[in-house]
């Protein structure tokens, strides 16, 4: 089950900020780990080249490059490098992601801009530039990252965040309904809260850089009583990228440890 051999995927943002599995080094790995000959990209090419050395260290194949999502030009690059070396895409995974503190008020609207860009351009960008090719190959399967930011006020003022990521969700349905027909699947992936390597720098901005307060309230908000990881993620994405969720398009897996049950 969940075989992706002799299929490419290709993944934005599949680096890590620091050292440990984040949710797009966890998702880039086990692509490969399933048969897929994964590209990946990321803003820094030092994270993108760390991801490629485990992956071709355990045997499966991979190439990296520098990308800022943000930046039509360098996506749609991207794209065309990786149908010239690969000869098509099956999966593409949408997972860059960056969230800066604030609401309307004391937020500035340099910050408001770059949530949006970042968090919902770059996944417009990199399905403008491979919708066309999935159509020609006649399907694939896109997996969008967003987060249970847009879907509840989680306890932190991100409101610039929270909007991209519900946009994300959006765009993925209308996506989903346009491009169905051509056999393109679009689902996201919701993860709650998470303990990846963003970690500390999350509870510099919202915990005063107390990292060990801040994992201990995130692990008390979760009805599971943890936090979540990487690989939760990844598996998630895993299967909506697999031919086994061939029938399922235009919806969300929610990766939270019930919090969101929780709120309702």
């Amino acid at each position: 089950m969940l075989d992706l051999n002799n299929k490419v995927a290709l993944v934005m943002g599949c680096g890590a900020v620091a050292k440990g599995w984040g949710n797009g080094r966890a998702t880039a790995v086990l692509l490969a780990r399933q048969g897929a000959k994964v590209y990946g990209t990321d803003i820094s090419l030092d994270q993108a080249n760390e991801t490629q050395d485990v992956i071709t260290q355990e045997g499966g194949e991979c190439y990296v490059a520098s990308c800022d999502v943000t930046k039509s030009d360098q996506v749609a690059a991207k794209v065309e490098d990786c149908i010239k070396r690969y000869g098509r895409i099956d999966i593409l995974i949408n997972n860059v992601g960056l969230s800066q503190p604030g609401g309307p008020v004391d937020m500035t609207e340099e910050v408001w801009d770059a949530q949006l860009q970042v968090n919902l351009k770059g996944a417009f960008l990199a399905m403008k530039y491979v919708i066309p090719y999935m159509s020609k190959q006649g399907g694939g399967s896109i997996v969008n990252v967003a987060s249970v930011a847009g879907l509840r006020y989680v306890g932190k003022p991100q409101v610039g965040y929270a909007a991209a990521k519900a946009g994300l969700m959006h765009l993925g349905h209308t996506t989903a309904v346009i491009h169905a027909a051509e056999g393109i699947r679009v689902n996201t992936v919701v993860p709650g809260l998470m303990h990846t390597p963003l970690i500390e720098g999350l509870a510099a901005k919202y915990a005063k850089g107390d990292t060990q307060g801040f994992i201990e309230h995130r692990n008390n908000q979760v009805p599971m009583k943890h936090m979540g990881s990487g690989w939760d993620t990844a598996y998630a994405v895993l299967f909506l990228a697999a031919d086994e969720s061939r029938y399922i398009t235009g919806t969300e897996i929610v990766v939270d440890g019930g919090l969101i049950a929780a709120t309702r």
